[in-house]
């Protein structure tokens, strides 16, 4: 099977970098997404994190399955194998390959349930794709 991971350097369990963005307490769009990546951080304890192309990422090991983002006027979650999520509510935007995301506007009410429920949807997809691209052991020798 090809590997589709998006694999990442510079993990760590908690990179300060991450801690950094959202310490801007006047950015309103920071503030909306650091509740969600608060809840990509408690997925599992195989969680880690890194500031990639700006923006917190969240990985299991150096495999990115979620993000966040801010804008002027809204803020983002967002899946590297979004599309591939069940998304009854249709949250989900965007038009690529692999990547969606959740728009957050201010004052917009968020449908909480859905939005938990996408993030570990992401969470266990990322898993699975894991566990089907890592090589499996060759059998051991002599076995009887």
């Amino acid at each position: 099977m090809r590997d589709d991971l998006f694999r990442l350097n510079d993990i760590k369990e908690h990179d300060p970098r991450v801690r950094a963005w959202f310490d801007d307490l006047g950015d309103s769009p920071r503030q909306m997404v650091k509740p969600w990546f608060a809840r990509l951080r408690i997925c599992g304890d195989d969680v880690r994190e890194v500031l990639h192309d700006g923006c917190p990422t969240a990985c299991v090991g150096d495999v990115a399955f979620g993000y966040v983002n801010a804008f002027m006027g809204h803020a983002a979650v967002g899946f590297f194998h979004g599309a591939s999520l069940p998304d009854p509510k249709r949250l989900l935007e965007g038009t690529g390959k692999r990547m969606r995301h959740v728009k957050l506007r201010p004052g917009a009410e968020e449908d909480m349930m859905a939005m938990t429920a996408l993030i570990d949807a992401a969470y266990e997809d990322i898993k699975r794709r894991i566990a089907q691209t890592s090589p499996v052991p060759p059998p051991l020798a002599g076995g009887g």
